[in-house]
């Protein structure tokens, strides 16, 4: 697929995604961390802005959390742009990142609520800090929740279409990667065991799942 011929809210959300990773590494150079300013944090913490619903899925942790969103993106959106049309396109693509960073606040307002319910200052290990600078610490950034949804909404309208997952060596009907990747999402969430927000990549296909039941009941969308 040629750049020129990517669907207009595609590319451009490529185009500011990489834009927004490169001014990121241009304002660390000066000191500046937008992932800190821009990320979504914790709405307890003294640094969260309502506006990082937003913001937050412009910010990446590294190339390779860009490049991986990216790519699902430029595999995956513009197929559903060129049906649904550029602005219906646009809508489903915020919605999924924000109702993402929605799910994402809640499950963390619970897990921290709990987690550090009684204390004032925490140990990490490496120093004892306050409550709040503790807080401000913790923040998600990434557009994993909308690219999810992306793969979810691909799912729903093109169940059958085969994919070629690596490393399997056989093509698999789109349903069942996405019904597998749920499980995965759910497993991973559960466990807590790494920095990945796999409640925020549910989250996203949560939203993504309502929209399409709604628009698939009044405008007769296939799903699975």
């Amino acid at each position: 697929m040629q750049f020129q011929s990517i669907p207009a809210v595609t590319k451009n959300l490529l185009i500011i995604n990489a834009l927004c990773f490169l001014g990121s590494l241009a304002a660390e150079r000066s000191g500046v961390d937008l992932g800190q300013l821009l990320g979504l944090h914790i709405y307890t913490a003294t640094d969260f802005k309502f506006y990082q619903f937003f913001t937050y899925m412009f910010m990446h942790a590294g190339f390779e959390h860009l490049f991986f969103n990216m790519f699902a993106l430029f595999m995956f959106g513009p197929a559903l742009e060129r049906i649904w049309g550029t602005r219906r396109f646009l809508i489903f693509y915020l919605v999924c990142g924000i109702g993402a960073g929605l799910v994402q606040e809640v499950v963390q307002l619970i897990y921290y609520g709990q987690l550090l319910s009684g204390y004032d200052w925490i140990n990490t290990g490496e120093s004892l800090v306050s409550k709040a600078d503790f807080l401000n610490e913790i923040y998600t950034v990434g557009a994993s929740g909308a690219v999810y949804g992306i793969l979810l909404a691909f799912g729903m309208t093109y169940p059958n279409a085969p994919l070629f997952i690596f490393p399997f060596p056989f093509p698999i009907k789109t349903k069942y990667y996405i019904m597998g990747l749920v499980v995965l999402e759910i497993v991973l969430g559960l466990s807590m065991r790494d920095s990945v927000a796999h409640t925020a990549h549910l989250g996203g296909m949560f939203f993504a799942g309502v929209m399409i039941y709604l628009w698939r009941k009044k405008n007769g969308y296939s799903a699975f």
